[in-house]
């Protein structure tokens, strides 16, 4: 397996600090908002990742963090929490508005058939950890208080800057708004590890520490969260590239500060997905989320297709233009696949073993997926028997999750009639609408749904985790 490694800046051998076995800590999302599909765009390639180390045959323990306070408006410690923001801007708590963002991000996650890390820790769960950790910090003189809040001090460290290569002074502080500078701070590069009210008064969760009653910053937060659930030694550490400076990189100053010795091995960064030449941001206007495209007809299958069709290191442009062509693709991909046949042929093992090392290669060439989905229709078209086609498609989607056992079990199980791969892209989309209508409690527009896809001879089956439908002639 060779990984980009964000540290080295170079591809290199992956070799984990334990034989056969993965420890993936992924920066989750911070839930004040929905996410868009940039956002998803980085989960989609984390959640190859872990697939890729299953599939190859390695024991994965991924933690992720939902950040549901500590996050501020500016990467230099200054404008509102975020989770406050939304709170005001909806009229609830904090909390509620909590719980309602990480379910709608929990069921973008479903709709994009991505695991659900074993391990998921909201960022208030760990206080303790967090002021643990910060107390060591502050004995070995890595930080200091100023007017009640808690600093990590930059000027102590050698090498501050290795995700960057860049010198402290070169970078900038609020790389992503123009803000003043936090006066209380030695230097302009430290960063708060812990804030009392001397600094925000109106905090909504708040906490007893031994400097006063506050709560943490952002960085903390990780470093804490992946101290207590994976330990001292971390092997990959995920996130999209604008968590490389600052969020990142302070993570490192405070984890080895901590820990006195190297932390993480690999350093994984997705890069942007963007509107012609702007990132997509939520404090700009217009994002684009998923329930969104499939409002508008897309189904969750086709922009995942669109993100592997594409590497994980290059920047996605993304139109509705290249949006349609991927949606061609896959519904080529979808019609060659519902006219495969489950049959009594004995399963060709070399062929089937030289297609599954060519998809294993690909992926093992810096997460390579549009090689991988090449392979795909490589099988397709060669002249495999359709068992064996089965078969391979059957494991390479337990790493691309693109909804092939759903079209290869229509087809098997459909004995009153045929499925035309449009219509039965059809359905799934009107699934996945009525799904989103369910989830907001919008039960009319769920039975309208139901309604027009039973005049169309479809009947709808609520499972506990699914919708299955049948098709009557």
């Amino acid at each position: 397996m060779k990984l980009y490694n964000t540290a080295t800046r170079k591809i290199e051998n992956f070799n984990p600090i334990k034989d056969g076995e993965v420890k993936i800590y992924t920066c989750g999302p911070t839930v004040y908002h929905f996410a868009h599909i940039g956002n998803l765009r980085t989960y989609i390639f984390e959640d190859i990742l872990e697939k890729t180390f299953k599939y190859l045959g390695f024991k994965v323990n991924r933690v992720m963090n939902i950040t549901d306070v500590g996050h501020l408006t500016s990467d230099a410690d200054e404008g509102e929490d975020k989770m406050l923001l939304g709170a005001k801007r909806e009229k609830k708590s904090v909390l509620e508005i909590a719980k309602f963002y990480t379910e709608a991000f929990k069921k973008d996650i479903e709709l994009l058939n991505l695991n659900w890390p074993e391990t998921v820790i909201p960022a208030t769960a760990c206080i303790d950890t967090y002021i643990e950790i910060i107390t060591v910090l502050l004995d070995k003189g890595f930080a200091y208080i100023s007017n009640g809040n808690i600093y990590f001090d930059v000027s102590k460290l050698e090498n501050y800057n290795v995700l960057t290569n860049q010198k402290a002074k070169e970078m900038r502080v609020g790389v992503r708004e123009t803000v003043e500078e936090d006066l209380e701070k030695r230097n302009p590069q430290d960063f708060v590890l812990w804030f009392t009210k001397s600094k925000f008064e109106n905090q909504e969760l708040k906490w007893d520490s031994p400097w006063g009653v506050g709560y943490p910053g952002w960085h903390i937060e990780c470093s804490g969260i992946s101290y207590k659930y994976l330990g001292e030694y971390l092997d990959i550490h995920c996130g999209g590239v604008d968590n490389i400076f600052p969020h990142h990189t302070n993570e490192i100053a405070q984890s080895e500060s901590f820990l006195g010795h190297k932390w993480c091995n690999f350093w994984f960064h997705v890069e942007h997905l963007n509107l012609s030449k702007t990132k997509m941001s939520k404090s700009k206007d217009g994002f684009i989320t998923l329930s969104k495209l499939i409002e508008q007809g897309y189904s969750p299958e086709v922009y995942k297709f669109l993100c592997l069709q594409s590497h994980y290191r290059k920047i996605l442009v993304f139109s509705y233009e290249s949006l349609d062509m991927a949606k061609a693709a896959y519904e080529k991909l979808v019609k060659r696949i519902s006219k495969l046949k489950r049959n009594k042929e004995p399963l060709n093992l070399k062929e089937i073993e030289k297609f599954d090392e060519q998809f294993k290669d690909a992926l093992k060439n810096d997460l390579n997926t549009s090689l991988a989905i090449t392979t795909i229709f490589d099988v397709l078209k060669s002249n495999l028997n359709d068992n064996s086609k089965i078969k391979l498609l059957e494991k390479f989607d337990k790493v691309c999750g693109l909804s092939f056992d759903k079209i290869l079990n229509n087809t098997k199980n459909s004995s009153k009639i045929e499925i035309e791969p449009d219509f039965l892209n059809f359905i799934n989309e009107k699934i996945a609408l009525r799904n989103y209508a369910k989830e907001n409690k919008d039960y009319e527009t769920a039975d309208k749904i139901r309604n027009e896809l039973l005049e169309k001879g479809v009947t709808l089956i609520d499972k506990k985790s699914d919708t299955e439908f049948f098709v009557e002639n």
